[in-house]
């Protein structure tokens, strides 16, 4: 039976399906990569709440339903789920959405560059030859960890009467026990900070400062006392008079002491010689009212890695990270997996090198969900060129950062810029 003839585009339409039936795992949001104890299912943003809510450290009460679709980083525009390469690139190559600059904008953003650099000339950017233009892009892989640690502390204050809120209602709730949902923070969020008064947890104590008297000794003149002791009507020797109780003259006359009245002797200035001093941790009451105060902390700790070629070795890390690049890979879940990429084992190694590189959780902490991503970040080395001189800048991400490492051959500072910079001057 013969079959209808299809069109040029429909055939190649129907090639181009066939071709990334392969990448069904690549650029998906929402769902975790596919491993062999997963049979190859996909886990919905569902389990994830599910797997977090019940597992056996977190009660449901403490989850909010806030966990939802990965959504690319503010910085770098996600590939489309449909096609995670545009097809005249071919896989993961180095021309991967790489950046078509010719000769002018390559001079115009070196110039701008320069422009911003105090004692730098920009006759090399306007006329040294461009000798060579080099791509090599640089791979950045993240692993956001978002978690959640709870840890008790106690506060005291002098107790002065009234109901407590203590056992004797009902039982102190622990510390996991807390129902948060309120408090719960957007996911990923850098750090935030919270203080909850554990409901049940107040109890009265005996003041330890003062044994529950309430005063406790004068430390002017009962510091010589055995603890518990004192003695009232203590006096000291008048500083003005030295105990004599009068104030001698350079004529040879005597006059009362108007600061001892005569006496040669005065009440302890701290206490009045009553011996005693109201104790300041419990107010004088004898008793601390105690509570337990839970602290609780969310943050994402992340792990980073970058795989860039020996042409952008130099380039520091955090030019990378900060560039603007395409994610090849966004997966959210409870705990990611390495990413699978179909025919790429330098990225499957790369995410799974992220992945074992996960930051350490301590142990009042508790995962709620991780972010993993691997971008591709186009990377630009140029050289320009002029008799037998030389030097190389690069263009990094979709922004087109300029990084000019040391050498810059119009420099009018003698190297005195970075210290111009350190006095802001």
């Amino acid at each position: 039976m013969e079959q209808p003839l299809l069109s040029e585009e429909k055939r190649s339409e129907i090639d181009e399906n066939e071709r990334l039936s392969s990448y069904q795992y690549v650029g998906r949001t929402g769902s975790v990569i596919p491993t062999a104890s997963l049979a190859g299912m996909d886990v919905s943003i569902e389990e994830i709440r599910s797997a977090t809510s019940f597992s056996t450290p977190y009660p449901p009460s403490i989850h909010a339903p806030l966990i939802s679709s990965p959504e690319p980083l503010p910085n770098e525009p996600a590939i489309p789920n449909q096609s995670p390469y545009a097809a005249d690139y071919g896989p993961y190559s180095n021309d991967f959405q790489r950046q078509l600059l010719d000769e002018v904008e390559i001079r115009e953003l070196l110039i701008d560059h320069i422009g911003h650099r105090c004692c730098w000339g920009s006759r090399p950017a306007r006329t040294w030859k461009i000798h060579a233009v080099e791509d090599c892009n640089v791979y950045v892989g993240t692993l956001e960890t978002f978690l959640e640690e709870r840890e008790v502390i106690r506060e005291t204050e002098p107790y002065l009467g009234g109901k407590i809120d203590g056992k004797d209602n009902t039982p102190e709730l622990g510390i996991w026990e807390l129902d948060l949902r309120s408090q719960f923070p957007v996911l990923f969020v850098p750090y935030k900070e919270t203080r909850v008064e554990i409901p049940n947890s107040e109890t009265t104590e005996k003041c330890s400062d003062c044994a529950g008297r309430g005063d406790i000794p004068c430390p002017t003149c009962n510091a010589d006392q055995e603890p518990g002791f004192y003695k009232e009507n203590q006096m000291s020797q008048c500083p003005a008079c030295y105990g004599r109780g009068l104030i001698a003259h350079r004529d040879g006359s005597d006059t009362i002491c108007t600061k001892c009245d005569g006496k040669g002797k005065i009440p302890c200035a701290t206490c009045g010689s009553r011996g005693l001093l109201k104790c300041k941790t419990c107010n004088g009451s004898g008793s601390l009212l105690t509570r337990k105060i839970a602290v609780v902390k969310w943050k994402t700790l992340s792990t980073r890695k970058v795989s860039a070629t020996s042409g952008a070795a130099s380039v520091p890390d955090e030019i990378f990270h900060r560039a603007k690049g395409v994610q090849l890979c966004n997966t959210q879940a409870y705990q990611c997996t390495p990413a699978y990429f179909a025919d790429s084992f330098f990225l499957n190694t790369f995410s799974s090198d992220v992945i074992a590189d996960r930051a350490s959780v301590p142990p009042t902490a508790r995962v709620i969900c991780e972010r993993h991503t691997i971008s591709v970040v186009p990377v630009t080395r140029v050289t320009m060129r002029h008799r037998h001189q030389s030097f190389s800048f690069y263009i990094v991400g979709y922004s087109r950062e300029v990084y000019l490492k040391d050498y810059y051959p119009a420099r009018f500072c003698w190297g005195l810029c970075p210290c111009l910079e350190w006095l802001k001057v």
